[in-house]
């Protein structure tokens, strides 16, 4: 058996482990975060796997790859009427917020760790950026909703907040290497990564929608291939002119997903899947490249830089920031669910790349702050909400999507609405709903159940009703079911008739 045939196996063998890990982690409420780094650290060199792995440079490069796809992923999935919404809050947050939470973490870990301030300082960095993915997970396997403006506020912030955290250990590096001082230098590098990832990004984004809608393939599969190489494609112009490669491709990810472009269902599917997968990859990897004899010796100081970081740091960057904004019971719960995911282990792996003194001790103690953030605050996160009383009903789950594929634009939607028990078309018998013409109701589904629609048939809450329509007739649709759009993009093109 030639080697790429055992690597072959026990890369399936991982993946099987990793989505079985996933539904674990939705029947018990367990963050799918910790069942993957364990799952990795069971395989390595110190469990029962006895895969011998400690190539940062590897695992460097395998985060990166991951952490861009799943930041794409996200732009493509979040919605403009969220970043509407809530961006200015957001953007100060994963601003402002980062450095603050970076500052007084590393304060207090210089002094707990026993190092140089510019040591506690580039650990504060490192684990300052929130992974707000881990908060979704484990809400959705709870049952609980939250009102939409805490979600989107959660949602944004996540997306935006990982360049900060880059920038700053990136440039906390260079000062402790000696390559660059406090003040203009880093102002300039702060100011050169921000607008470069910011123009790359958006010029990909519209690149991407000028060419997909224009470029006619031959075959379906081609069309998500095509975003990818755009999205990919925007992380690497931008790093490469010195921007932040991740908010270039978060960015151009928006742009697309809130664009009509053909086959935007499959593009979206084929995306989420990858996003899964670098996900899985990503935390078994960063598991395997932990050890938990080196984690045992750094238990009792990474305890407190995590308590420092959960109930001190986090609390002092959102209050201030967000107190005219938002009740008390939403800021208590956002200073709650500051939960550190794969983004800190990744950053972790830079200074041992540019040879940081130290720089063992500090991805040993961000390994442990993560795995401890993500167990306190993941299992408690539902209790949380409900003891502030932020719980909402869960979204509903749609029993059935409707598949049309277009390989070129048309002139007609299809929209899926949840119907909520305050929607106007709740109760009502569909002749009764003077929709507005060109728009069509192709398909009720309740329960387990598909109706065919006719004049005479009564539309009930907790129905999902899938129509097909003229973009132009959106909003007064929207008026009549008096909800949001349960699932997908703004839009979605169908295929043509015959």
């Amino acid at each position: 058996m030639f080697h790429v045939d055992h690597l072959i196996l026990i890369t399936g063998l991982l993946l099987l482990l990793g989505i079985a890990s996933s539904k674990l982690s939705a029947r018990f409420g367990v963050p799918v975060l910790v069942l993957f780094l364990l799952l990795g650290m069971l395989a390595g060199s110190e469990g029962l796997g006895g895969i011998e792995f400690e190539n940062y440079e590897v695992a460097h490069a395998i985060g990166t790859l991951a952490l861009a796809i799943i930041l794409f992923d996200g732009g493509l999935s979040t919605p403009m009427a969220a970043v509407r919404s809530v961006w200015k809050p957001s953007l100060v947050l994963a601003t402002v917020g980062v450095l603050i939470t970076a500052v007084v973490t590393g304060l207090a870990a210089s002094w707990i760790l026993g190092i140089s301030l510019l040591h506690g300082l580039l650990l504060g960095s490192i684990v300052a950026s929130t992974d707000a993915a881990a908060v979704f997970s484990v809400l959705r396997s709870s049952g609980i909703g939250l009102p939409h403006r805490l979600t989107s506020l959660l949602e944004i912030e996540s997306g935006a907040n990982d360049p900060m955290g880059i920038f700053l250990t990136i440039g906390l590096i260079e000062i402790v290497l000696g390559r660059m001082g406090f003040g203009l230098g880093l102002l300039t590098l702060f100011v050169k990564q921000m607008s470069l990832g910011a123009l790359v990004g958006l010029a990909a984004g519209y690149s991407a929608i000028w060419t997909v809608n224009r470029i006619h393939l031959p075959a379906a599969g081609l069309y998500p291939i095509l975003v990818s190489t755009f999205g990919l494609l925007a992380y690497g112009l931008a790093a490469s002119l010195g921007g932040s490669g991740f908010l270039a491709i978060y960015l151009a990810g928006i742009m697309i997903g809130n664009s009509r472009i053909v086959f935007q269902r499959g593009i979206l599917l084929f995306h989420n899947a990858g996003a899964w997968l670098a996900q899985i990859v990503m935390f078994v990897v960063l598991g395997l490249l932990s050890f938990p004899s080196r984690l045992w010796n750094v238990a009792e100081r990474g305890v407190l830089v995590a308590a420092v970081l959960m109930f001190a740091a986090r609390p002092l960057a959102v209050v201030p920031l967000l107190l005219f904004r938002f009740t008390w019971r939403e800021l208590a719960f956002v200073c709650w669910v500051g939960l550190k995911g794969a983004v800190p282990i990744v950053l972790a792996t830079f200074p041992l790349l540019a040879n940081v003194p130290a720089a063992s001790l500090l991805f040993d103690v961000t390994f442990f702050v993560v795995v401890l953030s993500t167990v306190v605050q993941g299992f408690t996160m539902p209790l949380v909400a409900r003891k502030l009383g932020l719980q909402t009903p869960a979204e509903i789950q749609p029993p059935l999507t409707l598949e049309i594929s277009s390989l070129r634009h048309v002139d007609r939607d299809i929209v899926d609405f949840a119907v909520s028990p305050q929607s106007l078309a709740a109760g009502r018998l569909i002749r009764e709903l003077a929709l507005p013409d060109g728009v069509v109701i192709a398909l009720i589904a309740r329960g387990d159940k598909t109706i065919p629609p006719r004049g005479s048939t009564r539309i009930e809450a907790g129905d999902h009703v899938i129509l097909i329509l003229c973009p132009d007739t959106r909003n007064l649709v929207n008026q009549v079911f008096a909800g949001r759009v349960a699932e997908g993009p703004p839009t979605m093109p169908v295929a043509d008739e015959g």
